[in-house]
């Protein structure tokens, strides 16, 4: 590794709040320490576009939330996030369009607003739900 490589290492690393975790060993480390790792990694490369699968399974709520914020920053900054997730409460507000997939095929594509609705996730998810929206940000409840 060149020492370009590593300070460009080095300050990924720190925008992620993960700059004191370098001299760590990875698997001692808890899933929230590898998740900013992870997202460090890939910032590295300063890419354009990140593909990110289920961003915060495991995490803690304290993990998930930060997460999301770091996630809302990329995007403010200009990162286009593509984000498959099974669970609502993950979509940062700043997601603009959203694509719902049911057995392999596209079940809705739009506009965030248009296409996340009670009555679209309740077909989609094959059970009833209640759709609510705080601020930018969503959650499903039973019903």
């Amino acid at each position: 590794m060149t020492d370009a490589q590593r300070r460009r290492a080095e300050a990924a690393a720190r925008s992620q709040g993960a700059g004191n975790l370098l001299e760590r060993r990875f698997d001692t480390l808890s899933s929230g320490e590898q998740r900013r790792l992870l997202l460090a990694r890939a910032l590295v490369h300063e890419p354009h576009t990140l593909l990110l699968d289920e961003p915060a399974t495991g995490l803690d709520l304290k993990a998930a939330f930060g997460l999301m914020e770091r996630l809302r920053a990329l995007a403010a900054a200009g990162t286009t996030l593509i984000i498959v997730t099974h669970h609502v409460d993950q979509i940062p507000p700043e997601v603009e369009r959203v694509v719902l997939l049911k057995a392999g095929r596209v079940f809705a594509d739009g506009p965030k607003d248009e296409v996340l609705t009670g009555e679209t996730l309740s077909e989609l998810f094959e059970v009833g739900v209640q759709f609510v929206e705080r601020d930018g940000h969503f959650q499903v409840l039973p019903g």
